[in-house]
């Protein structure tokens, strides 16, 4: 579970309440949330695939920037040629599942069904730098590809915090 100020947080980066919010999976270095991991199985018991969800409006901003630059289609490309960074691909789709099915057991819910996608695009395909970074971020070394991207973001923090939370106020 999280706190009420970084539910807060999460829901003005959002601009809508959160669901099925576990826990900060990473913080951004201003100290907000910037990705959460979410439960496999919404309260109503709806399938949500995306273990790691992104929430930061910068750094989303430029993730939205840099897949812009045609990055993913050269990481696509290398899919076919560089076995080493398949397998380490294919390596962060596993983590991605295992960890999914793990929360979904944690919560005691049943894990996704088999075949249900992990994120990105993952093994086969690189189609959304957002659920890498955020894979990477929540799990450093986790996601060769979430790892080359976030090393190539701007320092997207280095303004300030994306919104504006209140400290809690302390009971008298």
């Amino acid at each position: 579970m999280i706190d009420e100020r970084d539910e807060a947080a999460v829901a003005a980066q959002l601009g809508r309440e959160p669901r099925g919010v576990r826990r900060v999976a990473y913080r951004c270095p201003c100290g907000l949330p910037a990705v959460i991991e979410t439960a496999p199985r919404l309260p109503d018991g709806t399938p949500f695939p995306t273990l790691y969800y992104l929430t930061c409006p910068k750094a989303a901003s430029a993730i939205g920037t840099l897949e812009g630059t045609g990055m993913m289609r050269g990481m696509q490309e290398r899919l076919g040629t560089e076995p080493a960074l398949k397998d380490a691909y294919a390596a962060a789709h596993e983590d991605y599942l295992r960890r999914r099915d793990d929360a979904a057991r944690e919560d005691g819910v049943e894990p996704l069904p088999a075949g249900t996608q992990s994120a990105g695009g993952m093994p086969e395909r690189v189609k959304c730098l957002h659920a890498l970074i955020g894979h990477e971020l929540a799990v450093p070394g986790a996601n060769p590809f979430g790892r080359e991207a976030l090393e190539a973001l701007p320092e997207w923090w280095r303004s300030g915090p994306c919104v504006c939370v209140p400290e809690p106020e302390e009971a008298p």
